[in-house]
């Protein structure tokens, strides 16, 4: 069997931000190799540098060592070649543009026709089942309905990879299991990749291919776990002892990679 064509390629990467009290190194020695259709979560504790390492592949923060590659390109190449779609911690909606206007935004940045937009935007709100949502405003809708248009803003311009920060940690469990299920049908249908930030095990664990733990002072990997389980899953699953195996490897390695006497 063909191994998946790499999208994201580090090898050695470093950053070091330079501070009025001296230099804050936040990402060091980071190797990872992502592949095509990959759902990659990046976990760990506050601090260890998992959102600066999505910024890093986004070209919102450029490091200071190493190399990274995006479809063969820079993180900047790929920026201005739209190769990814962001989405962040809130949702970040305009409050004055309805639901569908919203996620025409990008488009209409970009340049596209509106009998297109129109047709998009219809495609998207159905991915994300937010089909009849059109001419609401954010306001009149539940969080996770916002994140959802978040969603589909990002995706609304067909990008190859989709980075997400923490999307749903705002939101309460109940709402943020049906989110994840949601996720993984969406990430089915689309078979865009997909490097997810996350706080927790459980998420990580349900929802991703491999799971990145980082540690930090400075952020770096401690390990890369290959998940093993049906890539089509229901929340059952995480009941089961494969699961459980995976999660156990997780903790044991935060624990490990993270003194919290510091």
């Amino acid at each position: 069997m063909t191994a998946p064509a790499r999208v994201i390629d580090i090898e050695n990467l470093s950053l070091t931000f330079q501070t009025n009290d001296g230099p804050v190194h936040a990402l060091s020695d980071i190797d990872l190799a992502i592949g095509e259709g990959d759902f990659v979560s990046l976990i760990g504790p506050s601090g260890c540098g998992k959102t600066t390492l999505l910024r890093v592949i986004a070209d919102l923060e450029v490091p200071t060592g190493g190399s990274i590659s995006v479809n063969g390109m820079t993180p900047s190449q790929a920026r201005a070649k739209r190769a990814y779609g962001y989405v962040f911690q809130a949702a970040a909606l305009y409050p004055w543009r309805t639901i569908a206007d919203n996620i025409a935004l990008p488009l209409e940045i970009m340049g596209f026709a509106k009998g297109e937009r129109e047709e998009r935007i219809r495609r998207n709100m159905e991915l994300v089942n937010l089909a009849g949502f059109e001419r609401k405003y954010p306001w009149q809708l539940s969080g996770g309905m916002q994140q959802r248009a978040s969603i589909a803003r990002a995706l609304s311009f067909d990008p190859d990879l989709l980075l997400m920060d923490e999307p749903f940690g705002a939101l309460d469990e109940i709402v943020r299991d049906h989110l994840n299920e949601q996720l993984l049908k969406l990430w089915a249908k689309t078979r865009k990749t997909v490097v997810f930030v996350t706080h927790s095990i459980p998420e990580a664990v349900f929802l991703s291919t491999k799971i990145v733990v980082l540690c930090p002072r400075p952020g770096r990997i401690y390990d890369v776990i290959e998940s093993d389980l049906p890539r089509e899953r229901t929340l059952d699953i995480r009941e089961t002892p494969e699961f459980l195996k995976i999660a156990h490897r997780v903790r044991e390695g935060l624990r490990a990679g993270h003194s919290y006497d510091d």
